[in-house]
């Protein structure tokens, strides 16, 4: 599902206030981080993720593995910082992001 203009500029004015729940380490991709990527994004819909990485191509890699990974869409990256999107299968009122934001 690629997300439209309109629908990226919302997620980046919601997301604009969240600090990152998740850091990317030195671990790498392991099976528990995916898991907690999916709880998180199931749970919120719209995160961010702290990348550690030396590189810039490093941390595009680590962003295009974790899309995949949580079957996410890339709203934004910023130096070390990833915004991800994925529409939940039940959003919570008190735990989506957009749904206690839809206002902002």
């Amino acid at each position: 599902m690629a997300l439209s203009p309109q629908d990226r500029k919302h997620f980046r004015v919601i997301g604009h206030h969240l600090k990152p729940i998740l850091i990317f380490g030195g671990n790498g991709l392991t099976e528990g981080f995916i898991e907690e990527l999916d709880k998180r994004l199931e749970d919120h819909e719209l995160i961010k993720v702290k990348v550690n990485a030396e590189t810039r191509e490093d941390k595009a890699a680590i962003v295009e593995a974790l899309c995949e990974a949580g079957q996410a869409e890339l709203v934004q990256r910023i130096g070390n910082v990833a915004l991800l999107y994925r529409a939940a299968k039940k959003p919570s009122p008190k735990l989506s992001n957009l749904l206690r934001f839809a206002n902002s």
